[in-house]
Order: C-alpha cells, then structure tokens, then sequence
C-alpha cells in the first residue's frame, strides 16, 4: 500500500459525506496521460434521492481524483466544472477537496467509455452517441463566450510549443531522427500556417481532450465529460476534431463529413458561423487536426520514453495516418506529408512490431 493510497483512506475517513455512510476500500478506477490517478469506493446506500438517471451520475458510488500538487494543480477542474455545469452539461461535481494533499471528491459518471461502447455497437448507435457529443459541444461553445475570455489563450506560442513535440520526442527521442537546415526551414513555415489558421478562427472555449476516452456513458445523459482542466481560449474547430479525428478510433471520410456537417449547420442554428462559410470552416478543420495530430504523436512517444507508459506508441501510426491522408489535400503541408509517408511512419511501424515482438518473448518466458 502506498503512502498515498492510506492518505486518500484517512481522508475519506473524515469526510462530513460520508459520516455514518458504510463504503468500500477505495479501488483503481482509472489513470490517464498525466500525475493523476483516479479511484471508486462504493456506498451501502444512496447520497441521494433521485434515480441516478435522473441525476446523470451514480448515486451509490464515488470518485477520488488523487492529484499530487507538487505535478498537479486541482483549482482549474473544479472553476471548469463549475462552468460547465452552470451551462447543462454533464460533468463530475466537485462533493469536497483538500486543495493542500490534492485530493477531490467527485460524482462518478460511470466506467464506460465512448471509445469502448462504439467498438460493440451497431452504425445508428455510434451515429446517436457522436450526435449527442456533438451537441454537447455546440452547448459548451454557444453558451460559454464570456467564461472564455477568462481562459488561458491558445496562442501562437503555445501552438508551436505543441507542435515542436513532433521533431523533439517522436523525431529525435524515438526514431533518431533531427531535420536538417532545409526542413528545419520548412518546419517553421508550415507551423506558422497552421498557427496563422487557428488564430483567424473564431475563438472559444476549448475542452482540450474532447474525445473518446474522455467521454463517457453515464445515465440519463451523454455524454459525460471528464478531463476538462487543461481548457484554452482558442480555435472553434479544436474540439471537434479532436472527437471526430480521434487518435484511438477512426471513422471512414465519408461518415466524419457528415457528422462535421451536422455539427456546422447546429453552430450556424446558434449564430456562432454563417451558412456561406462551410467552405472555410471544412479547411480550418483539417489545418485544425493536423496542428493536434502532430502534438498527439510528439506526447505519445514521450509518455513512452520519459513516463514509461507504452500503450500509447500503438495509438501513432493512426495519428501519423490522419497528417499524412489530410495533409495531402494542402500543397503548403507537402514536405510534412513526405517525411511522414515515406520514413517517419514506416519507422514507427517498424519498431512498433520489434516492441511487441520483444513484449510477447517475455510474456510466454
């Protein structure tokens, strides 16, 4: 037992929620790309009376985030949650925190993520459940202006930060890899169009990670939201492509257009773009992605070699695949599109399968 896990255990043990209440051992719920953990501890009975459709959340459970604050800080989870929930969206609510260990007590929205129900679901189902995010979305981004401006911008430095994880930690840490003068010249151009796409953008309040893993089935309501605290002031379509070009689970072309149209014409409903510009908005989206997707793979292969979490270098070869398949549309990305294609990826591939090989060696010795 670790000396955090007893600290969460005489914490609990103090909690006005829970006096008089009979609770299980708290137990591992889940762990995501960062410090955080996450456990559940289940209650002899309800906190509360209505049905936990009613309420979105479960009435008999309960989440412990376990932030450790000397890497995380829990004050912008709990001022985003508030946020979204003050404009109806479906999110953990905040029950008690001890800001000093970092330690919050949360709602439980349920362990079933988007990213495992629409791989066991048939076409109308994962059309519903998209449909649904999307509209969550347009939610947060029409009812939400005035709360952005009090956000962290995404920003041009901040994009370039982003995208630099690309040659830093996939090129370099990973595939040994370092850009010679000429496509260091290169790689400065094409950041800076994609930055200058994502400024000219309507700005807006951006979840950050809105995708499958961050998205669950909770009851009554869809989506739950999770891991809102890295939220920015920035680019209308950040979002969106983040769900509908997901790092963990693609969709044909031809689907993803759909649902981008579906989620374009909601935005047009609440004023937030203009019929005449889907032509624009289609473009910004896919700038959008690639600017994302190149961050995404630059923080897989770090994970891996800093935080020795190897799940994630499976999840590069679709991220790398979503540059390469777009990117091919925009003349201005050609060199990316090219070191990708023709050696970054087949790189990745490669190790990927010398990894597992290795993996599977020490599995059935």
């Amino acid at each position: 037992m670790d000396e955090r896990f007893q600290q969460i255990c005489d914490w609990l043990e103090q909690l006005p929620i829970l006096q008089g209440r009979t609770f299980s051992e708290p137990v591992p719920a889940s762990s995501d790309a960062s410090f955080r953990r996450y456990f559940r501890i289940e209650l002899s009975a309800p906190f509360s009376e209505p049905s936990s459709e009613e309420l979105g959340y479960h009435n008999d459970r309960l989440i412990i985030m376990d932030a450790p604050p000397q890497h995380e800080d829990c004050r912008p989870f709990i001022d985003v949650a508030q946020t979204l929930q003050e404009i109806g969206l479906n999110v953990p609510k905040v029950l008690d925190q001890d800001l000093q260990q970092g330690f919050l007590l949360l709602t439980d929205l349920g362990s079933t993520t988007y990213l495992s129900e629409l791989q066991n679901v048939d076409e109308s189902r994962v059309d519903e459940l998209y449909r649904q995010a999307l509209s969550a979305l347009v939610r947060l981004q029409s009812r939400s202006r005035q709360e952005a401006q009090r956000l962290p911008n995404y920003d041009s430095e901040l994009l370039n930060r982003e995208m630099d994880l690309f040659p830093d930690w996939l090129g370099e840490k990973h595939l040994t890899r370092e850009f010679d003068k000429l496509q260091k010249a290169q790689w400065q151009e094409m950041k800076q169009y994609l930055i200058d796409s994502a400024l000219q953008q309507p700005q807006t309040y951006v979840h950050r990670d809105y995708h499958s893993r961050n998205l669950m089935l909770a009851p009554g309501r869809n989506p739950g939201i999770l891991d809102f605290q890295d939220a920015v002031n920035g680019a209308l379509t950040y979002d969106a492509v983040s769900l509908l070009r997901d790092c963990y689970i693609a969709w044909p072309r031809e689907q993803v257009e759909e649902w981008l149209r579906a989620y374009f014409l909601e935005l047009c409903q609440y004023q937030v773009l203009d019929k005449g510009q889907w032509n624009d908005f289609q473009r910004a989206f896919d700038l959008m992605g690639i600017q994302r997707h190149l961050k995404a793979s630059g923080i897989f292969a770090r994970l891996w070699h800093r935080d020795g979490k190897e799940g994630y270098l499976h999840d590069i070869p679709q991220t790398l695949q979503y540059i390469v398949s777009v990117g091919s549309s925009y003349k201005e990305m050609g060199p990316l599109v090219g070191w990708i294609e023709n050696q970054w990826l087949p790189q990745v591939e490669k190790l990927n399968r010398e990894f597992s090989a290795v993996a599977s060696s020490k599995a059935a010795s």
